[in-house]
């Protein structure tokens, strides 16, 4: 089985954006070929909202805006429509990007504490996506998965001061004229710690929303936060908990949303195995990997890997971060196999260095 490629890329943010572009150019014009998301959000072309959205990115967030800007340059796309397509979740509300996280923790000082996620996306990108490792100047720095034109945060990442990040696809009915949640998950990724973080989440205003799990080395909480155009709420995680695609804290019916079969069958699922795991003792990583690999017999499976997923989504990877003191682990798995593996240690200039151990191919 071949590794994930390994993607390094550094500057200031047009630059890097510029870089990420031309990494994604080879199969970027197939991949949008074939998506009947970008066939609905191109639609949007010159709306009003587009260009509310877009204000409120350059006023919050105007790095991150050139850093889109600059992958459009290296894409050869317009910036309009890559900003289109990193609105998607905004202007379709059912927008094919899945996944399911679980977050464990054993709440004790120096115990480890695990985010374990699968990222499920469109089909297409089985065996096309890639990681990516982004020095920005004057920031921690981070190693992502990287969906060819996006923005990377909005998957699974982990930076240089230990924050550790997973998303979830939240579908909100109902956006409002804020920042986009792809550029505020990627805002996360220049976080200097936990605290930051969850500043970010809390300051920014949100177009739509995301769940995100965070962690961070040398911090012993882990939480499960729901960040939406109307609310964020933050719920700290003691021991285990696992989330799919859609609200389920507390106070989430005020806000309107899509809530899929497989959404519904994967959180069912995890909430009636995560009870088993709790009292099984000392908690292995490796029973959380076993989570997330579920084909359950009945409803919709956690590993998604049907060509007629009623969403359109298939397990791409699946993550594995281990938290500690000094930094994270960080293993990522392609069909049940490691592909890459690395230690992202905190307080280090240094770029992360890649395990040899797993079958990795740099570009």
């Amino acid at each position: 089985m071949q590794g994930f490629s390994v993607f390094q890329v550094s500057g200031e943010p047009y630059e890097i954006g510029y870089q990420l572009g031309d990494i994604a150019r080879p199969v970027f014009a197939d991949y949008m070929a074939q998506s009947a998301a970008w066939q609905a959000v191109r639609r949007w072309r010159g709306a009003p909202f587009v260009q509310a959205l877009r204000d409120a990115a350059r006023a919050h967030c105007p790095a991150l805006l050139a850093e889109l800007d600059g992958m459009a340059a290296g894409l050869g796309w317009a910036a309009e429509d890559l900003f289109l397509w990193n609105c998607r979740g905004e202007l379709i509300h059912n927008a094919p990007d899945g996944c399911t996280t679980l977050a464990a923790s054993e709440g004790s000082a120096g115990s480890a504490r695990f985010i374990a996620h699968n990222e499920d996306g469109d089909p297409f990108l089985r065996e096309r996506g890639a990681m990516v490792e982004v020095q920005p100047n004057g920031r921690p720095g981070f190693v992502s998965f990287y969906y060819p034109g996006s923005l990377p945060g909005h998957t699974f990442a982990a930076n240089r001061a230990g924050v550790t990040q997973a998303i979830n696809n939240l579908r909100i009915r109902t956006p409002a004229a804020g920042v986009p949640r792809m550029i505020i998950a990627r805002a996360v990724l220049d976080a200097g710690s936990l605290d930051e973080a969850l500043q970010i989440l809390r300051g920014l205003p949100s177009a739509s929303g995301f769940h995100h799990t965070l962690g961070c080395a040398g911090d012993l909480r882990l939480f499960s936060i729901e960040a939406t155009a109307r609310r964020c709420s933050v719920q700290a995680v003691q021991t285990l908990s696992g989330h799919a695609n859609h609200m389920i804290h507390a106070g989430c019916e005020a806000e309107a949303q899509i809530v899929t079969d497989s959404s519904r069958d994967r959180q069912s699922r995890v909430d009636a195995l995560l009870p088993a795991l709790a009292a099984a003792g000392p908690l292995q990583p490796a029973a959380l990997l076993e989570v997330l690999h579920d084909r359950a017999s009945s409803g919709l499976p956690i590993y998604r890997d049907d060509p007629h997923d009623p969403d359109d989504e298939n397990t791409l990877a699946t993550a594995l971060f281990e938290i500690g003191g000094t930094g994270v682990s960080m293993k990522t798995y392609r069909q049940g196999q490691c592909a890459f593996d690395t230690f992202i240690a905190c307080a280090t200039p240094e770029p992360v260095r890649v395990d040899t151990r797993a079958a990795i191919t740099r570009n």
